[in-house]
């Protein structure tokens, strides 16, 4: 595949499935454990920065980086926040142990896995191997979600989230590495027990999750609004080039829950272009039917659409051809009920003179 230092920032096809393959179960297990250890949204005010929030909500400036990479915020070289954006607050989970519940269960159902038990187990005193008591009320750790930068490494992102670069181990076996080395894109889901939240933090958590469960469909308009917030992200991710950024964000948009038509035709057409634009012919083809099935009157314009994502899309709506018979006879199968016929004599080949022409 050629490269595109101006656009592809040096990905390969390879390397793109590689980290996709990272990110699309971690980004399912987000999901699966986003009721018991979920962040509250939060609509930025006037005059609002993230160092304030950080503080009101943590009593900590510095946690403000946590508000960063849980919103996406160093998406395209950074994004700034202004009034009415809405923020989500990374923030601890509870969950009332019953009986028969182990430390690998509860690490399955609220870290997305079993093997998880260990973080989960020492973040309320205990061990893996013991039995939690039943009616305890333990803490689950907020799963955030970092994107790794050019030069990250386990070491760096252990030390500015978890405050010690020991912790890189921890974050090798959470997240399955197995000793390989992150590269740019790569998501890392780092577990923080640290979120303790300020009497006026908290009582925001209570006023902003009572907000939710008052909603009729709180579910679906909780996910579309985070497509909002997110659209223009993914749209900076798509105009800089970042396709594997685009490419993880946009999945994971669409995973949010029920959106509505022009939110999934708006980010399926966004997924084909970065599909495209990593040679991905066959993700693109499915996107670009995501998008039109969204979107039936969307028309493959030739001024706003390159040559190569029109014939992605037209390849992608073309029918199949039929199949066609098979010119070459049925072999003749030997059975109890089926005898082979006799062997024929080949004719004998026509003797050629000396000198003839061949």
């Amino acid at each position: 595949m050629k490269q595109r230092p101006d656009r592809l920032q040096n990905a390969t096809l390879p390397a793109v499935l590689r980290r996709l393959t990272i990110a699309a179960p971690i980004a399912a297990c987000w999901f699966a454990f986003a009721g018991p250890a979920a962040a509250f949204p939060h609509v930025v005010k006037q005059g609002e920065t993230l160092a304030s929030i950080a503080e009101r909500v943590y009593g900590r400036i510095e946690a403000e980086q946590l508000l960063v990479a849980e919103n996406g915020l160093d998406a395209g070289g950074g994004v700034p926040i202004a009034p009415g954006m809405r923020l989500e607050i990374p923030a601890l989970g509870h969950r009332r142990v019953e009986a028969g519940d182990t430390w690998p269960r509860l690490a399955d159902e609220l870290l997305g896995d079993a093997r998880r038990s260990e973080v989960l187990a020492e973040a309320n005193g205990s061990y893996p191997w013991l039995t939690p008591a039943e009616g305890q009320e333990i803490v689950v750790p907020f799963n955030l979600r970092v994107v790794a930068a050019t030069n990250d490494s386990l070491l760096t992102i252990a030390y500015r989230f978890l405050g010690r670069r020991e912790q890189a181990w921890m974050l090798d076996r959470y997240n399955h590495l197995k000793g390989r080395t992150i590269r740019r894109g790569d998501v890392v889901l780092v577990p923080l027990r640290d979120l303790s939240l300020t009497p006026e933090g908290k009582r925001e958590a209570a006023n902003a999750e009572a907000r939710v469960r008052s909603e009729a469909e709180g579910r679906a308009r909780e996910a579309q609004r985070k497509v909002t917030s997110e659209m223009p992200l993914l749209a900076a991710e798509i105009r800089n080039g970042r396709w594997v950024e685009a490419i993880a964000r946009g999945n994971r948009m669409i995973g949010y829950g029920e959106l509505a038509k022009p939110e999934v035709a708006e980010i399926n057409k966004r997924l084909t272009e970065a599909y495209v634009a990593l040679d991905a012919i066959g993700a693109a083809q499915g996107a670009c039917a995501a998008w039109r099935e969204a979107d039936p009157s969307a028309d493959l314009d030739p001024v706003e659409l390159s040559p190569k994502i029109i014939a992605v899309c037209t390849s992608a709506l073309a029918p199949a051809p039929e199949p066609t018979a098979d010119p070459r006879p049925s072999p003749i199968r030997s059975g109890p009920t089926a005898s082979a016929p006799p062997p024929s004599t080949p004719p004998a080949r026509p003797r050629r003179e000396r000198g003839a022409p061949r």
